[in-house]
């Protein structure tokens, strides 16, 4: 700053000179002569030694006149008791139990599609048909002749009460209509694997197959997905065994989506990976707004200390003493206040606060700018 301030006084003076001096040195400068351009360097030179001198000594004389007292700047924070939570952040992942691909369990054209992709559908609904390749026809021949045994066995039976017949006639009757039943009742249940029905209520995300198609069991035919029974999964390192409880709330943040959602802690896992050393827990999310999807990735706020009067200051004002002690500035006086070291003691952090354990009283006033310059017991000026 001095040699600035020298420089507009040399520039002054070489200004209050004249026009002759200023052409003198133009003169030089077009003798294209570098021993003569030198020479009037080392002469301009000098002279600017000579006005820096005595720039120093009017500063000097300056500082020692003036009583004006100049103090760090500094801003303060005053201490107050605050709630405080903290939590543990863990990434974890969006899913549903009610998200399957249905297979057929018959083999045979699909003769039916009744539903299209984002369709919502019903527990039971049929969602297809397949030809049963004439099963249909000969169930109705198998019905025809349980009838027909039925009838038989009753008037065998009849008779066979009133001691009519033989009691071999009557077992064989009663024989030939059991088997008949148990043959309709197996023809029924193979029949109705050639109807598709939804096995919960949801929606249909993607139709694979196409009508008039020729399907087997293990061929995929739709994707359905119910929404309203969301969680989320995560790995938790083994360490917060204890801090985790069913029960417990959870803020969950998609940041996909840019929402965050309360969920419960619904199951604790029983088993610690000895790969990653975490133990798997599930959440329940609720989708008020049907934006959650499986595979979405979460983060997982879960809170596992709170304190209703922690004092809070901000992580960024503290620093290390030669001893490696966490140390911030407190100010005492109001006239003339003052600054003083305090060795603190800090517990959790969250976000760009920390809470003090120990070293700090509420009340008391910290420097949260300006400390970088500062020395124990030095004398500061407040921005207010």
């Amino acid at each position: 700053m001095k040699k600035i301030i020298a420089l507009t006084i040399i520039a002054f003076t070489l200004y209050s000179c004249g026009d002759a001096s200023t052409k003198e040195v133009q003169a030089t400068i077009e003798t294209n002569d570098l021993a003569q351009i030198q020479k009037k360097r080392e002469e301009i030179h000098a002279e600017y030694e000579k006005l820096a001198a005595q720039m120093a000594d009017l500063d000097a004389a300056i500082i020692k006149l003036d009583d004006t007292k100049r103090y760090p700047l500094v801003k303060t924070l005053t201490v107050k008791d605050s709630a405080f939570t903290h939590y543990i952040e863990i990434q974890g992942n969006v899913d549903t139990k009610e998200n399957i691909l249905i297979y057929p369990e018959f083999s045979g054209v699909l003769t039916q599609l009744n539903v299209k992709a984002g369709q919502k559908v019903s527990k039971g609904q049929v969602l297809a048909r397949i030809d049963d390749g004439g099963m249909s026809a000969q169930l109705a021949q198998a019905q025809n002749k349980l009838a027909l045994d039925k009838t038989t066995f009753d008037r065998q039976k009849n008779l066979w009460d009133q001691k009519i017949g033989s009691e071999i006639q009557y077992l064989q009757a009663q024989t030939v209509y059991q088997s008949q039943q148990k043959a309709v009742v197996q023809m029924q249940a193979q029949l109705s694997k050639t109807v598709v029905r939804a096995p919960f209520s949801g929606t249909i995300d993607e139709v694979i197959a196409e009508r008039g198609q020729v399907v087997a069991p293990g061929q995929e035919l739709f994707r359905i997905v119910n929404l309203g029974n969301m969680y989320v999964t995560a790995n938790v390192p083994e360490n917060y065994l204890s801090e985790l409880k069913l029960g417990a709330t959870v803020e969950v943040y998609l940041n996909a989506i840019g929402k965050t959602y309360k969920g419960k802690v619904r199951q604790v896992g029983t088993y610690i990976n000895p790969n990653n050393r975490t133990f798997g827990i599930e959440i329940a999310v609720p989708n008020p707004d049907n934006l959650l999807r499986p595979n979405q990735v979460a983060v997982l706020k879960i809170e596992d200390y709170t304190s209703k009067n922690a004092l809070l200051i901000p992580e960024n004002i503290i620093s290390e003493n030669a001893l490696n002690e966490k140390v911030v500035f407190v100010v005492s006086g109001d006239k003339e206040p003052k600054v003083a070291q305090r060795i603190i003691e800090v517990g959790y952090s969250s976000g760009a606060m920390v809470e003090v354990k120990s070293g700090l009283k509420p009340g008391d006033i910290v420097v949260t700018e300006g400390a970088k310059a500062l020395t124990d017991g030095a004398s500061i000026e407040i921005i207010k």
